[in-house]
């Protein structure tokens, strides 16, 4: 949905991505970091978003990251891809096959449709990287991930 919203330069234009405004300001920044502290997942992943690309922020893989991991913890399969992708490059974290499958994996499996392909396609390729045993180390730290958020969730 675009919608248009008064800000200090005038008319402009905001994206809404589930309930999230795409930022268009310093103030907007601001209020997204607000809404991301007090633990809105859309908020931190759109966080992560703009530190990664530069946008609004700074570039910075390690903000970006750090920010993904959050919404990744709490069950956004979108923030759990972009982590295992940061995994994948090493930006902002050190590369690691094991990580990068084990959060592709976990975005495919709280996915649907062409998310849920497109997630399982990039696991399936670093899979083919990996030894067997690293394959079940990933899957083993899914098993982990998913009974601890499991239990968040209670």
């Amino acid at each position: 949905m675009l919608t248009l919203r008064r800000s200090v330069v005038g008319v402009v234009a905001v994206l809404l991505v589930s309930g999230v405004a795409w930022a268009q300001t310093p103030a907007d920044i601001a209020e997204l970091r607000v809404q991301a502290n007090a633990g809105n997942a859309s908020s931190q992943w759109l966080l992560g978003y703009y530190y990664i690309n530069g946008e609004g922020v700074p570039q910075d893989d390690a903000q970006a990251a750090a920010w993904f991991r959050k919404a990744a913890d709490q069950g956004l399969a979108a923030a759990q891809f972009n982590l295992g992708n940061m995994y994948a490059a090493g930006r902002g974290v050190p590369q690691d096959d094991v990580e990068t499958h084990k959060w592709t994996n976990v975005a495919a499996s709280r996915s649907t449709g062409d998310d849920q392909k497109q997630y399982a396609a990039v696991r399936d390729v670093i899979a083919k990287q990996m030894t067997s045993a690293q394959v079940a180390e990933a899957q083993q730290l899914v098993m982990e991930w998913r009974a601890a958020f499991g239990a968040r969730q209670e």
